[in-house]
This record gives C-alpha cells, sequence and structure tokens, in this order.
C-alpha cells in the first residue's frame, strides 16, 4: 500500500516540547498538497466558475490530482 507524498507541512510552526525540559514539537498543520490542491481549486473555479457543475467532488478531486503532479514535479520525477 502506498502512502500518499503530502509534500510535508506548510506554514508549520514549532512550539516547544510540553513533554520535555528541552526542544520542540511541530504543530502541524495544512499540508503542501492541501495548499497545492486549494490553489488549484481557486484558479480553477476563478476560470470556469460552478455554474452548470453538476459534480463539485470532481472539481475537488482534480485538484488534488494537480497537486499531486506539482508535488513529482517539486521532486524532480515528472
Amino acid at each position: 500500500m502506498s502512502k500518499t507524498n503530502t509534500g510535508g507541512p506548510v506554514f508549520a510552526s514549532m512550539q516547544p516540547n510540553p513533554f520535555a525540559h528541552y526542544g520542540f514539537v511541530n504543530t502541524g498543520g495544512l499540508s503542501i498538497r492541501d495548499y497545492f490542491a486549494a490553489k488549484a481549486m481557486q484558479a480553477d473555479l476563478t476560470y470556469q466558475g460552478l455554474e452548470g457543475r453538476e459534480d463539485v467532488l470532481h472539481v475537488a478531486l482534480m485538484s488534488y490530482e494537480m497537486a499531486d503532479a506539482m508535488i513529482k514535479a517539486r521532486e524532480g520525477k515528472a
């Protein structure tokens, strides 16, 4: 089973580790994949809009396909 490459966190925030006397923990947040998908969806909707579209799930899935392609291109695997 392959795990989807999310590209890691975007706008990650490091906070002091409450369970140790030293170090920091990554608080996570939005993944690069989510960020890319949101940007792709925004561009698509700006260009085409939702009028006449029956399946908004298709728009979301296509946005994640674009995000996956951007992550591959970023890794030099395109």
